[in-house]
């Protein structure tokens, strides 16, 4: 039996409201149709915007208890709420500023190239089974598809600027990132094999009895080592290291261009947790919860509960190796990619496939 949920049932009750509405002045279909993906995109725009002020002042919070920093400990009213909001005033008001001999156009673009890939990602994450923009046959093809567009848009603003700083971390980065999603993709792979479908609810699904942290541990740990240096965070964030580079690519970038950057980087840090909780975490799925007796409505809003709370435990866990492990050296870091994780993410794989083929799972 097909069972509506609670906040389907509002959606789809909205949508034909719409059409109703459209379909009194005579307009087609598609007018209806076109309000409802606006208003979702505008839904989807504000949760990235809110979630990643959160992260801010969460990043702030963590690194003054890990680090004894009294300024975010204090300035900023009560446990410096507002001085994220401060900082993002400031950032709007700030002067946008191109160097002289930049490629112009290349240089305002690149923003919005980081950027518009991150939020298209979100439209295949499933937060609840009924909570997604898309379910997607080819899903996780989707989100790799979408990430690998963020090198383009780093090279594109490290070349543009016309400075030798953020050409040298626009190239580190796109070394980076590619050295490191071949293992990211392998891991990812070994699950797909157990599932038989690219698509993140029948994954999430497949993690009704036994989560896939328990089963892949190996493809858990370099998912999440790969997911920490695809999205540039500490120890991993060499294409933006002070000592060597000032800034990095976005070393020229100011006011919202500079905060487009920014915002795509805690972006993708919300995308890597939430792929980290889907593939491994169980995704949406609770345990027991079927036996509780609860009603439709209640089960959906504990399942969204759940996964943003696995979410939340995830970018903790981002912010806490951030200011706890120092930045490897650059030969460090490819050599981690393709002498260990490499080879690693092959022999999960290979592993996987006898499993599969001696006890048919």
């Amino acid at each position: 039996m097909n069972v509506s949920y609670g906040l389907e049932n509002i959606w789809l009750w909205f949508t034909a409201l719409l059409e109703k509405l459209f379909g009194w002045f005579g307009l087609p279909y598609i007018f209806a149709y076109t309000i409802e993906k606006i208003i979702f995109a505008a839904a989807l725009l504000a949760f990235i915007s809110i979630s990643v002020l959160f992260l801010i002042w969460m990043e702030r919070k963590v690194s003054a208890h890990i680090q004894s920093r009294l300024g975010p400990m204090h300035v900023g009213g009560w446990h410096g709420w507002a001085q994220t909001i401060a900082d993002m005033v400031k950032l709007l008001f700030k002067e946008d500023i191109i160097p002289a001999k930049a490629d112009k156009w290349v240089h305002r673009i690149a923003p919005i190239v980081v950027f518009v890939p991150s939020l298209m990602a979100f439209l295949v994450i499933p937060f609840e089974k009924n909570l997604i923009g898309q379910d997607l046959n080819v899903g996780i093809l989707l989100i790799f598809a979408f990430s690998s567009l963020a090198v383009l848009a780093i090279i594109m603003g490290g070349w543009a600027s016309n400075n030798k700083y953020t050409l040298i971390g626009g190239i580190r980065s796109a070394a980076q990132m590619v050295s490191y999603e071949i293992p990211l993709v392998l891991s990812v792979l070994s699950v797909v094999m157990m599932v038989g479908s690219l698509k993140l609810n029948d994954i999430v699904e497949a993690q009704s009895r036994v989560w896939f942290v328990f089963s892949q541990p190996l493809a858990f740990m370099l998912y999440i080592i790969a997911g920490t240096a695809e999205v540039n965070r500490t120890p991993f964030d060499l294409p933006e290291a002070e000592p060597e580079l000032v800034g990095g690519y976005h070393t020229e970038y100011s006011s919202m261009k500079f905060a487009a950057f920014f915002l795509a980087e805690y972006a993708n840090m919300i995308i890597a947790s939430a792929m980290i909780v889907t593939l491994y975490l169980g995704g949406w799925q609770v345990p027991y919860i079927d036996k509780l007796g609860l009603s439709f409505t209640a089960t959906t809003l504990i399942q969204i509960a759940a996964c943003l709370c696995k979410m939340g435990a995830i970018m903790f866990f981002f912010i806490w190796v951030r200011w706890s492990i120092p930045r490897f050296r650059y030969d460090q870091l490819m050599s981690l990619g393709w002498k260990v994780m490499f080879p690693l993410a092959l022999a999960n794989i290979i592993w996987v496939a006898v499993l599969i083929m001696i006890f048919h799972l």
